[in-house]
C-alpha cells in the first residue's frame, strides 16, 4: 500500500487515484533561461522515480511538465524584468532563442541523469488563448479586475481557503517584500493574472486589456486542467514553489472551476553545498553542465537518491566520493553475476534475498524512501559478494539476485550500470594475438599494417624467433 507525504494535508496518506489504474502527475517545470542546476537534479530526479514507481506498482501515468518561456518575473513577483527578456538583453538575442537553447539543454541534461521524458511537456507559450479565456472568466466571477494601465489581478481576499497549503495568511504574503508594490492593486496580497507590455517588451499578444502577456501563476492552472482535468491526482515541484506559486494555483483554479483543484501536492526540498544554502550570491552555484565535467551524471542521480527526497541534498565532494566508491562496488558485483549467469534460466527463490526484495518494496511505499530502499540493496550486494566468492557458487542463486537488481535499482530506481572497459594491456594483447593469427594464415600485408600502426603508438613489435 502506497502511502505519500500531503503537503495539503502535512501528513502522509494512503494514494487513491480519481481513476482506478491511472494517474495524473503535474509538475512544474524550468524556467528556461539559463543553465539547469544542482536544485534541478534534485527535483527531477526526486519526481522522476515518483513516476517510475507509479508505474512500477500498475498505474497508467499521464506526466504533465511544463516549460516557462514568458512571465516569469525577476523576484518572483509583479514588477521587475521577465527572466527571459532579461537573459536575452544579456546574451544580446532574442527572446524565443534564449528559451529555445536553454530548454535544449535542460533536456539534454535530464537525458544524462536518466530521467525519464514527462508524457507531455508544454510550453506556457502555446496557451495563451487558454490563459486569455480563463482570465477573462474569472474577472466575470469579480475574481479578478482589470486596472486602468492594463493589468489584471486576483483578488486574494475573495478566496477564503488562501494559505491552505502553505499555512501562511494574507498578511505574510511575499508581494512587496523585495520590490515596491504595484500602486494600481487594490490590496498589496493581490497577484498578477496578465501584465500590461511596457514599451520595448517583445513576447507579448493582444487581449481584451491590450498587448500583454500572462502572469506566471496562471501558466500551470491552464495548462495542468487542459491535459489532465480540473482536478487531478498528483502536483508536484521544489519546496519554493509552495509559495507564493502553489499557493496562488489553488487560488485561481479553484475559483475557476468550482472543484478541488489537487488531491495531494508534493513537495521536493532543496539543496544545500558544504551545508550552506546553494546561490549565485554566494558564489557555490553549481550548474549541470559544470558538475558533469567532474562526474558522470549516473553518479549525481545515486546520490540524490541516497537522500529521502523530502530533506536537503547536501552537496559535499566527500560524500560524493563515498557515494562514488559504494556505487562502483555494485557496478562491478551486476557484471560478476552476469558473467556467471550467462545461459542460466532460474526458477528457484531465495528467501533471504525475497525477503530484501519485499523489504526494498515497503520501503518505496513508505512515501518513496530511496534512501532506506538502497540500504537493503547493499545488503543485496553483499550476499552476492559472498556466493561470488564461495568456491561451490550457487550460480542459480546469482541469477535470482541478477533480477532483484534489475528489477529494484535498474528500473525502480533508475540507476544505469555500464561493464568496466578493458585496461590497455588487455586490448593490446588481443590486438597482438589477432596478429599472430593473421600471420598464421599468411595474410602478411594486413599484419604488418598492424605492425606499423603499433609502432606509430610507440609500441616496438619483435617478430624475430628466440631459443
Amino acid at each position: 500500500m502506497l502511502k505519500i507525504y500531503n503537503t495539503l494535508t502535512r501528513k502522509k496518506e494512503e494514494f487513491k487515484s480519481i481513476n482506478e489504474k491511472k494517474v495524473g502527475l503535474y509538475v512544474c517545470g524550468p524556467t528556461v533561461y539559463g543553465y539547469p542546476h544542482l536544485g534541478h537534479a534534485k527535483s527531477y530526479i526526486s519526481f522522476d522515480i515518483i513516476h517510475r514507481y507509479l508505474k512500477y506498482i500498475g498505474y497508467d501515468v499521464k506526466y504533465v511538465q511544463n516549460i516557462t518561456d514568458v512571465g516569469h518575473l525577476v523576484g518572483d513577483v509583479d514588477e521587475g524584468e521577465d527572466k527571459i527578456e532579461r537573459q536575452a538583453k544579456i546574451e544580446q538575442t532574442d527572446p524565443v532563442a534564449i528559451a529555445y537553447n536553454y530548454e535544449n539543454i535542460y533536456f539534454e541534461c535530464m537525458d544524462k541523469l536518466n530521467i525519464e521524458r514527462p508524457t507531455i511537456s508544454c510550453r506556457a507559450t502555446g496557451h495563451i488563448i487558454e490563459i486569455i479565456e480563463a482570465v477573462k472568466t474569472l474577472i466575470e466571477k469579480e475574481y479578478a479586475y482589470v486596472t486602468d494601465e492594463g493589468n489584471v489581478y486576483y483578488r486574494v481576499k475573495k478566496f477564503k481557503g488562501y494559505g491552505k497549503l502553505s499555512g501562511r495568511n494574507i498578511e505574510e504574503n511575499l508581494s512587496g517584500e523585495r520590490i515596491e508594490i504595484k500602486n494600481d492593486k487594490e490590496n498589496p496580497e493581490d497577484f498578477a493574472l496578465w501584465k500590461h507590455a511596457e514599451k520595448g517588451h517583445i513576447m507579448k499578444w493582444p487581449s481584451p486589456w491590450g498587448m500583454g502577456y500572462p502572469g506566471w501563476h496562471i501558466e500551470c492552472s491552464i495548462m495542468s486542467k487542459k491535459y489532465l482535468g480540473d482536478t487531478f491526482d498528483i502536483h508536484g515541484g521544489g519546496m519554493d514553489n509552495i509559495f507564493p506559486h502553489h499557493e496562488c494555483e489553488i487560488a485561481q483554479s479553484e475559483a475557476l472551476n468550482d472543484k478541488p483543484f489537487v488531491n495531494y501536492f508534493i513537495h521536493n526540498n532543496l539543496v544545500t553545498v558544504n551545508g550552506q544554502k546553494m546561490g549565485k550570491s554566494l558564489g557555490n552555484f553549481i550548474t549541470l553542465p559544470d558538475l558533469f565535467k567532474e562526474y558522470n551524471p549516473k553518479i549525481i542521480r545515486f546520490y540524490v537518491l541516497l537522500t529521502h527526497y523530502r530533506r536537503p541534498t547536501d552537496f559535499d565532494k566527500e560524500k560524493i566520493n563515498e557515494a562514488i566508491k559504494n556505487y562502483e562496488k555494485i557496478e562491478k558485483t551486476y557484471y560478476k553475476i552476469k558473467k556467471e549467469t550467462i545461459n542460466i534460466e532460474n526458477n528457484k527463490e531465495y528467501d533471504d534475498i525475497k525477503e530484501l526484495k519485499n523489504n526494498f518494496i515497503e520501503a518505496m511505499n513508505d512515501d518513496f524512501n530511496t534512501a532506506l530502499a538502497i540500504s537493503y540493496l547493499y545488503e543485496v550486494v553483499k550476499i552476492a559478494n559472498t556466493e561470488l566468492n564461495n568456491n561451490e557458487k550457487d550460480k542459480y542463486k546469482l541469477k535470482y539476485i541478477e533480477a532483484f537488481i534489475e528489477e529494484c535499482a535498474m528500473k525502480i530506481l533508475g540507476l544505469k550500470f555500464e561493464e568496466e572497459a578493458k585496461t590497455d594491456e588487455e586490448l593490446l594483447n588481443f590486438v597482438l594475438d589477432l596478429r599472430n593469427e593473421l600471420r598464421n594464415n599468411k595474410n602478411y600485408e594486413l599484419s604488418d599494417k598492424i605492425r606499423d600502426e603499433l609502432t606509430k603508438l610507440g609500441y616496438e613489435v619483435n617478430d624475430r624467433k628466440t631459443n
